[in-house]
C-alpha cells in the first residue's frame, strides 16, 4: 500500500488479537519536515496525520483501498510530541462488509490515551 505520509512513521510490529482487534506499534519520525512547522520549537503531531495513520493501517490490515466517509467521536486527549513519545500503540477494531469498513481506534503511548475515534470508510474498487 502507498502512503501519503512518506517517512512520517514506521510500523514496528502488529498483531491480530483473539477478539479480532488489530494492535499496531508505530514509531514517529521526529525528524520529519511536518514537525518543523507544527510547531517550531514545540513539535506536536497533527491530528489529521494521526487520522491518516489509522486509515493507512486499516488499508494494510484489510487489503482494501479506502476513502473516508464519516468520522465521529474524534477526541484528541493528549499531545503527541515525537521527541518525548515517538512510540505509539494503536488498537483498531475493524468491521467490514462488501462496501464499507468501520473502525474504532484508541491510540496511546504508555498508559496515556492520546486519541479515540470512530470512522467509516468506503472501499474503493
Amino acid at each position: 500500500m502507498q502512503t501519503i505520509l512518506t517517512d512520517f512513521y514506521t510500523l514496528e510490529s502488529h498483531e491480530k488479537t483473539e477478539n479480532g482487534s488489530f494492535i499496531a506499534n508505530i514509531r514517529l519520525n521526529k525528524d520529519h519536515d511536518i514537525f518543523k512547522g507544527h510547531f517550531p520549537g514545540n513539535p506536536v503531531t497533527p491530528g489529521v496525520c494521526m487520522m491518516q495513520i489509522v486509515k493507512e493501517l486499516t488499508e494494510e490490515f484489510t487489503g482494501s483501498k479506502l476513502f473516508l466517509k464519516t468520522a465521529s467521536n474524534v477526541k484528541f486527549m493528549a499531545i503527541i510530541n515525537p521527541f518525548e513519545t515517538p512510540d505509539l500503540k494503536l488498537q483498531l477494531d475493524i468491521t467490514e462488509n462488501e462496501e464499507d469498513v468501520k473502525v474504532k481506534n484508541i491510540t496511546s503511548f504508555g498508559e496515556t490515551i492520546a486519541l479515540k475515534m470512530s470512522v467509516s470508510y468506503k472501499k474503493i474498487l
